[in-house]
């Protein structure tokens, strides 16, 4: 398991702000703030200043995926419309991927900075 992991951002005020609003529908928020660097926690990993960083610096290419756990399929269709609504793109709205298997359910958002972020839930 991780314990967390940064990515950097090239504006931390506009990434702080996409992130609180889309994240909020999962249970997180901000933790930390260092003014260049913003922790968020759900309250659930081992960190104490948050399992998801964001961090003020040019992204280098190439702008990995990652995804987010959700608990159940309204959240993701919460973070989904949270995060359009916070100026991220639509990679993908909220629906059964059936190729990766039959409960996998998801949305995937283009944040301010190009990364494909995702909210899934495994649960049928």
């Amino acid at each position: 398991m991780l314990d967390h992991l940064s990515v950097a951002v090239s504006d931390i005020g506009r990434s702080k702000a996409f992130y609180t609003a889309a994240l909020a529908t999962l249970g997180y928020r901000p933790l930390k703030d260092f003014g260049d660097a913003v922790g968020f926690s759900d309250g659930k990993g081992t960190d104490p200043g948050g399992d998801f960083w964001i961090v003020e610096k040019k992204p280098s290419l190439p702008l990995p995926h990652f995804a987010f756990s959700a608990a159940t399929r309204e959240e993701v269709d919460a973070f989904f419309a949270a995060a359009i609504a916070a100026g991220g793109g639509d990679n993908g709205p909220p629906g059964i991927r059936q190729a990766y298997h039959p409960h996998y359910y998801a949305a995937f958002v283009i944040d301010p900075d190009g990364y494909n972020i995702e909210a899934v839930c495994h649960a049928g």
